[in-house]
C-alpha cells in the first residue's frame, strides 16, 4: 500500500497570502501610500476613534478609508459622513477575515491615487484577522476597557501581531475593574517592542499622542 500524501492546506493558504501582501506592500509603496490595518474586538470603539483621528489628520495628509464587515454600510456611510474622505464598503459574505486578495481589490476599488494614508477598519473579531496578513504597513490593535485587561491572554496571537495598541474608552475605567500597567505588561511578554495610546474618543484625551505618532509613521519619520 502506498503512503497516504498529506496536504497541509491552511499552510498553503497562508504561504500563498503572504506573497501577494508583500506584493501589495510594494505597490503601495512605489506610490507612497502608507497602509494600516486596525483590528479589535467588535463594539470597542474603532469607529469613534477613527472619525477623530481622521479629523484631525486630515488637514495634514490625504486619507481613504476601507470599512470591512460580512455584511451593511453603516460604519462606511458614517465615516464618510463624519469625515468627507475618500471611504468604501467591503463587505466579506459571511468572512470573518480579510486576507490580502480581499484587501487589494479593496484598495483598487478605492483608488490610491492621490491618497497619503489608506486605513483599513478589519471586521471585529480576535481570532481570524489576527491570522492573515492584510499587505498592511502596520497593525493597530485596540482593546477597550470594558473588556478587561485578561484580552492578551486568552488572544496571544492578535496581540503578538500588533505594531502599536490602543487603549480605548479610558473615561470608563472609573466603573470596570481595568488594570493599565497589568494589560501592558501582559502585552509586552508577548510583544516586547509593542507601543501603547491610552485613549478617549469620547473625551479627546491622548488623542493628539497617537495623532502625532500616525503622522510620523506615514511621512516616514
Amino acid at each position: 500500500m502506498s503512503e497516504l500524501k498529506v496536504i497541509k492546506v491552511k499552510q498553503s493558504v497562508l504561504a500563498n497570502n503572504d506573497l501577494r501582501a508583500a506584493k501589495l506592500r510594494g505597490e503601495l509603496k512605489e506610490k507612497g501610500v502608507f497602509f494600516l490595518n486596525v483590528m479589535s474586538s467588535p463594539g470597542s470603539g474603532k469607529t469613534t476613534l477613527l472619525i477623530e483621528l481622521i479629523n484631525r489628520l486630515k488637514k495634514f495628509i490625504r486619507i481613504g478609508v476601507i470599512e470591512a464587515d460580512m455584511d451593511a454600510v453603516v460604519d462606511a456611510n458614517t465615516v464618510e459622513k463624519a469625515t468627507g474622505v475618500r471611504t468604501i464598503q467591503l463587505n466579506t459574505s459571511g468572512e470573518c477575515h480579510l486576507d490580502a486578495k480581499m484587501t487589494s481589490e479593496g484598495i483598487e476599488a478605492l483608488g490610491a491615487e492621490g491618497l497619503d494614508f489608506i486605513i483599513l477598519e478589519n471586521i471585529g473579531n480576535l481570532v481570524c484577522p489576527a491570522e492573515f496578513d492584510t499587505g498592511a504597513n502596520a497593525n493597530m490593535v485596540l482593546l477597550s476597557v470594558p473588556e478587561g485587561d485578561d484580552k492578551p491572554l486568552k488572544y496571544p496571537l492578535m496581540f503578538t501581531r500588533g505594531d502599536f495598541f490602543v487603549f480605548t474608552k479610558m473615561d470608563a475605567t472609573v466603573v470596570f475593574d481595568f488594570d493599565l500597567e497589568k494589560v501592558e505588561e501582559r502585552i509586552r511578554r508577548l510583544n516586547p517592542n509593542a507601543v501603547f495610546f491610552p485613549v478617549s474618543a469620547k473625551k479627546g484625551d491622548g488623542i493628539e499622542a497617537l495623532c502625532d505618532f500616525l503622522l510620523k509613521q506615514v511621512r516616514g519619520e
